[in-house]
């Protein structure tokens, strides 16, 4: 260990993707110009990137925009721009009905590749995995969507490149939008990581699955380790000291603790076979010690030991940009830029680190509110609205907080409205639950809107109406799981 890992044959190709592709790639070369707009986590960014790169190579005259979500207001700041066709990348699906009001009053034509669930309407140039079988939250991110339409515009374009390169971004994209589980990614996704291995972009191996190999110190990479949870370990800074310190190795340099990336193969095995041996010892549930190990992403035309050569660790730096008005940042990171936007990024990662940190103490000293089908916190100025999404889903499991009901957040986002978060698990969403439901209908039950994934969703509500909402939210998803109150 590490080896080399190829993931398995997708059961629905990207292929089927191929004829919309064709027309959205079509209808872009006869655009005097575009519109990209597109969303602002990771999977956003990197998604614009994806776009912005394909548009730029194909030669189409372009402007970008980022927006939190896409709701009335963006729409129509979309709608009175000077672009008459407009690329939706990362949105867009959800907010389907609306984006065809304004087609149909001819404000722009809209051109999406999103994965989100869609709403109930229809246009021509929709490009999403979920109208063919393919599922978005976990086989095809938005940028997963956004480089099939640069393969397609390669395709429909004379140009030098086929653009299999984007791959790299959209595995970032995938990874930040937590698509990958221990094996690696799945479904659609596998074919652009294949297509990414054969042009050098991408490479897989078997690893440990610990979030920092590239750049945490050994100690801090086994403390922070929370999804392990080993005891005397995990959460434990003098005990990942003395477990690293009793192996037979030389994991120092110049006294300095070295970082998974610098050990040796045959140290690696070592270290991890210690540390599978003392989660066993610690009654480390099999599923979890199996855990340790799995598919992991790199990229090899990055520096070793920098945050952009792991996949995982990229995904959370461009998480950092956007979350604080700094799309620009990340976008420039994606598109190459290793000096003065990497400099910011990593300023803006370790502020988003410590946000996080402070935000999960709110949530564990405040505590939750529990229904009868959900829990929810309302964190109000306390947490970022960018981030309590986050920070609800990494609260999930803390002491109070229900592994097996649904999570929702509210924080303020102005002083008229409150941004809402949800986040569940596969588990419940394997027997019916869908929050992307729970949050359009719940939020527009109180005059607000919302979508999503089964998995993972959002709403922006009016100021005050959070206990309504909450009451329509439990009914929902009572109603899903098939329970009573």
């Amino acid at each position: 260990m590490p080896t080399n890992a190829r993931p398995m044959a997708t059961a629905h190709p990207i292929d089927a993707l191929a004829e919309t592709a064709t027309a959205c790639a079509e209808r872009l070369q006869m655009a005097d110009s575009v519109l990209l707009a597109s969303h602002i986590d990771a999977d956003g960014l990197t998604s614009a990137a994806i776009a912005s790169r394909a548009l730029e190579r194909a030669e189409i005259p372009f402007e970008t925009v980022f927006f939190n979500q896409l709701d009335a207001d963006e729409l129509d700041s979309v709608a009175a721009s000077d672009h008459e066709t407009v690329l939706f990348t990362d949105f867009g699906s959800g907010q389907l009905d609306c984006i065809v009001d304004h087609e149909q009053a001819g404000d722009f034509t809209p051109i999406i590749a999103d994965h989100h669930q869609p709403a109930d309407a229809d246009t021509e140039y929709h490009l999403n995995p979920l109208l063919v079988g393919i599922n978005g939250a976990s086989e095809l991110s938005g940028a997963g969507a956004s480089y099939v339409l640069a393969r397609a515009l390669a395709r429909t374009h004379e140009q030098d490149t086929d653009n299999r390169d984007l791959a790299a971004l959209a595995v970032v994209g995938a990874v930040g939008d937590m698509q990958a589980g221990v094996d690696g990614l799945t479904g659609a996704n596998t074919q652009i990581v294949d297509e990414g291995i054969d042009v050098g972009v991408i490479e897989a191996s078997t690893d440990l699955t610990l979030y920092g190999k590239q750049t945490r110190p050994l100690p801090k990479l086994l403390e922070y380790a929370s999804d392990a949870r080993i005891p005397g370990i995990s959460n434990n800074a003098a005990g990942a000291v003395e477990f690293l310190s009793g192996l037979d190795l030389d994991l120092k340099r110049n006294g300095e603790w070295r970082c998974w990336v610098d050990l040796s193969v045959d140290e690696r095995q070592t270290l991890c076979s210690a540390l599978v041996q003392r989660a066993v010892k610690s009654g480390v549930p099999a599923s979890r010690v199996d855990d340790l190990v799995g598919t992991s992403y790199q990229l090899p035309h990055e520096e070793p030991g920098t945050e952009l050569r792991d996949v995982s660790e990229f995904s959370t730096l461009l998480n950092a940009t956007a979350r604080y008005e700094r799309a620009d940042v990340g976008l420039a990171v994606c598109l190459g830029d290793r000096e003065s936007g990497l400099d910011r990024a990593r300023q803006l990662l370790r502020n988003h680190r410590q946000n996080l940190s402070e935000g999960l103490q709110w949530v564990k000293t405040e505590g939750v509110t529990t229904e009868a089908n959900l829990q929810w916190f309302d964190a109000e100025s306390e947490i970022r609205e960018t981030i309590v999404g986050i920070v609800a889903g990494m609260a999930v499991g803390a002491p109070g907080v229900r592994r097996d009901m649904p999570i929702v957040a509210f924080a303020e986002k102005s002083d008229t409205e409150i941004k809402v978060s949800g986040r569940a698990n596969h588990a419940l969403t394997r027997t019916g639950l869908d929050l992307s439901v729970v949050m359009r209908e719940a939020s527009r039950a109180v005059d607000g809107d919302g979508g999503g994934h089964d998995v993972a969703a959002g709403a922006t509500i009016p100021v005050g109406t959070q206990q309504s909402f909450i009451a329509h939210a439990d009914e929902i998803v009572g109603t899903q799981l098939g329970k009573k109150e």
